[in-house]
């Protein structure tokens, strides 16, 4: 029976409680959490380990007035299901359903997007000072944790808002990892309400008036406090970028969280300038499975909770992509030394556990602070080794700088290897690997490549690390068609395409595929009598082959799983028409939006790049392939 959870809607009913209520609000919502998250996927280590926290934050907080920020916003489903969302958990992370993250345009109570993380402490700022200059008594806070807190953003924010020194602020660091903390106990809870209190703060500023009539002994005073408060707490970094630190205090213990968070909020909304409170929390808080591998339960698909992951059999034979990589990286440092594997905290995700195990001197997990993951490559290669930096598609965004003037500026050889590439479905348009190819091929000399399946993947891993530029090779999240993929490590002939299939109709269109998109497109041209060409290099474009095809082909089209605006097919058309080439093209790629979550599959129909759509387009956009004898591929409904 959950009797309390479902009394409340939303946060003006979780306030309706009394204090003595709330541990067994926690326990049905940490309950509701397993359950929901084991039926659709998605993260449940570290949303088991924020219930408390959330519970403490909306009881306390006047939400959604005051605004509550998650970093990374994957540890936010409490909080959805307690701001009117308890019903639709059903259907998170699925087409037409809720996000797995905060969304603005979904609820009130989301205020920020934090798909990526860091970003936290900026917003809040920035919120601050809206409601500083517009004259409003709110309140921002910052709850960042599960390893935001490495990234260098977070670090410029907090340097940031120590120069407001009356702003309505606090940072809740959610520390799941015991990475900055010491043992919690008694005495740092007495210690936390303490320094949270007014007593103290009134205390704090009248001993500073007092003494800084003698700067000696103020100097002599604030040393002597920093010291022993460093001696129980790890504050004086924070305090250094002029926050008042409180904690560590135990995440899980409302009787803790509640009259701490109470009193930080009378310093924050009384102009005591910004706060710092450190708590500590467990990934999995409540389910045994969770607590003892957070890891394998951080972002499971659907399970048996009372089997638990370990137990649930696999249908599947064919390896992903990201498998492919990681065996391919393996294999490529036994046969050269000087390999070394970068990834910012992505090492079960981008498939680098094994490489870990193996080569540990060569393995580089750098946390979450991807422009710093693509310098630190950048200074591998001026010494000779050849770095490879394992990254999803979305987060390379976040070092494109670096690529540009670290990498590519000076033609050093660092390897990316570009995973989620593409639609990445239940994580929807945060995650979408949409860009990658666009904003890569405008760069002199990078190379770019797109692998149509599994053994080509890995022949492109070996062309890009025997290739002396920045190179890139991009591959989707899953698995592919199922090819066997060879032991040798072949590279692939530079900037050369393929012919899968030749035309024998009066007149002919050739399909440019990029990538994966290679094999429905071999369907439809089955069906149509079309020429399919796997191009496999987005730069350098096989010129070549392309000037070949405009002398057989009356017109083309480009297939690619990224953004057609200045994608793989801009890149074709930009060549034909320096060659006063003017024949009809069509672009069959991601459109100018965002795409939500849900199933891939689905998600590429919705585009039309799937078998039906890339003929139902064709069709449309050539005239003379109208012929009514030639029956359209149907769509299967599952």
């Amino acid at each position: 029976m959950q009797e309390l959870l479902t009394s409340i809607e939303f946060p003006e009913d979780l306030r309706k409680l009394s204090r003595e209520q709330l541990p067994s609000l926690a326990k049905e919502l940490r309950d509701f959490v397993l359950d929901s998250v084991s039926k659709t996927g998605g993260h449940l280590s570290s949303n088991l380990g924020t219930v408390e926290l959330t519970i403490a934050l909306h009881y306390v907080f006047n939400t959604p007035e005051d605004k509550i920020i998650w970093d990374v916003g994957h540890q936010s489903y409490a909080h959805k299901i307690l701001t009117g969302r308890r019903d639709q958990m059903s259907t998170l992370r699925k087409l037409n359903g809720i996000s797995g993250f905060p969304k603005r345009s979904e609820s009130i109570y989301d205020t920020f997007g934090t798909a990526h993380s860091s970003t936290s402490i900026s917003a809040a700022i920035g919120m601050a000072r809206a409601f500083q200059i517009k004259g409003e008594k709110k309140v921002a806070v910052a709850i960042i944790g599960d390893g935001a807190m490495s990234a260098g953003m977070a670090f410029e924010a907090l340097n940031n808002a120590g120069v407001f020194h009356d702003l309505p602020l606090i940072v809740v660091l959610n520390d799941n990892d015991m990475s900055i903390s010491p043992a919690v106990g008694a005495l740092n809870r007495y210690l936390a309400r303490l320094m949270s209190g007014r007593f103290y703060a009134k205390t704090k500023k009248g001993i500073d008036s007092i003494l800084s009539l003698a700067p000696p002994l103020r100097e002599f005073a604030k040393r002597f406090e920093e010291h022993a408060k460093g001696m129980v707490v790890p504050g004086t970094i924070f305090e250094e970028f002029g926050f008042n630190y409180i904690g560590p205090i135990d995440g899980h213990d409302l009787d803790s969280l509640i009259p701490t968070l109470e009193n930080v909020s009378q310093l924050a909304s009384a102009g005591d300038g910004p706060q710092f409170l450190h708590i500590v929390t467990k990934k999995g808080q409540g389910y045994k499975l969770a607590e003892a591998d957070p890891i394998l339960y951080h972002g499971p698909s659907k399970f048996d909770p009372k089997l638990g992951i370990s137990s649930q059999s696999s249908t599947t034979t064919k390896k992903t992509f990201t498998q492919v990589f990681g065996e391919w990286l393996c294999d490529q440092a036994e046969a050269d030394s000087k390999l070394v594997a970068i990834t910012p905290a992505m090492r079960e995700g981008s498939g680098l556990v094994e490489f870990e195990s193996r080569f540990p001197e060569r393995y580089f997990d750098v946390g979450i602070a991807e422009q710093h993951a693509v310098t630190f490559a950048a200074g591998l290669a001026c010494e000779g080794l050849k770095p490879v930096v394992a990254i999803y598609s979305t987060f390379l965004q976040r070092g494109y700088d670096q690529l540009i003037h670290d990498v590519a500026l000076q033609d050093l050889p660092v390897v990316f290897a570009i995973d989620r590439a593409g639609l990445v479905g239940a994580d929807g348009a945060t995650h979408a690997g949409a860009y990658d190819i666009a904003y890569l091929r405008c760069i002199p000399n990078m190379i770019v490549m797109t692998p149509s399946d599994e053994n080509e993947c890995r022949q492109m891993l070996c062309t890009a690390f025997h290739a002396n530029h920045p190179s890139a090779v991009r591959y989707p999240r899953g698995s592919g068609i199922g090819k066997s993929v060879q032991r040798h490590l072949e590279p692939l002939p530079m900037g050369k395409a393929e012919v899968c299939r030749s035309s024998q109709a009066h007149k002919k269109v050739a399909l440019l595929c990029f990538g994966t998109l290679l094999y429905p497109a071999l369907e439809v041209a089955e069906k149509l009598d079309l020429g399919v060409v796997n191009m496999r290099f987005v730069k350098p474009l096989d010129t070549e082959l392309l000037s070949q095809l405009v002398e057989e082909y009356d017109g083309f089209v480009s297939i690619e799983e990224g953004a057609t605006m200045g994608g793989a097919g801009s890149a074709c058309l930009e060549f034909l028409s320096s060659m006063g080439v003017n024949k009809p093209f069509l672009q069959l790629g991601l459109p100018d939006q965002f795409i939500d979550q849900g199933e891939a599959s689905l998600l590429l129909e919705s585009c039309g790049l799937g078998p039906v759509g890339i003929e139902k387009s064709i069709r449309e956009h050539f005239d003379f392939l109208q012929d009514a004898s030639i029956r359209p591929l149907q769509t299967t409904v599952v």
